[in-house]
């Protein structure tokens, strides 16, 4: 199957900085579509926060535009988050998600497990 494991979480200081990393792996995976970001905060729904195609075109949620920058190394099937300026309103969890082909060529998507992000005032 695919997997799809994220690091980089952790506990910052308003104004901070964190990096987070998602890798996608499996033995079925022809190519990958779109990667992304979603949040989800204590009693709120999930969020997309920011999306890459495979071409690396970008897509961003109004609230991070200019502090968070995604990127992606295909070559890896790895999705970055760079979070930038931090807020104690981005405090979530945050979760990977692909879209992934697999060799029979049907698209599925997948998530990640999640990773804590809090920011403290």
């Amino acid at each position: 199957q695919v997997q799809l494991v994220e690091s980089g979480g952790g506990l910052v200081q308003a104004g901070g900085s964190l990096r987070l990393s998602c890798a996608a792996s499996g033995t079925i995976i022809f190519k990958i579509n779109a990667m992304g970001w979603y949040r989800q905060a204590p009693g709120k729904q999930r969020e997309l926060v920011a999306a890459i195609t495979s071409g690396g075109s970008t897509n961003y949620a109004d609230s991070v535009k200019g502090r968070f920058t995604i990127s992606r190394d295909n070559a890896k099937n790895t999705v970055y988050l760079q979070m930038n300026s931090l807020k104690p309103e981005d405090t979530a969890v945050y979760y990977c998600q692909a879209l992934v082909v697999k060799v029979s060529l049907h698209e599925y998507i997948y998530w990640g497990q999640g990773t804590h992000v809090t920011v403290s005032s």
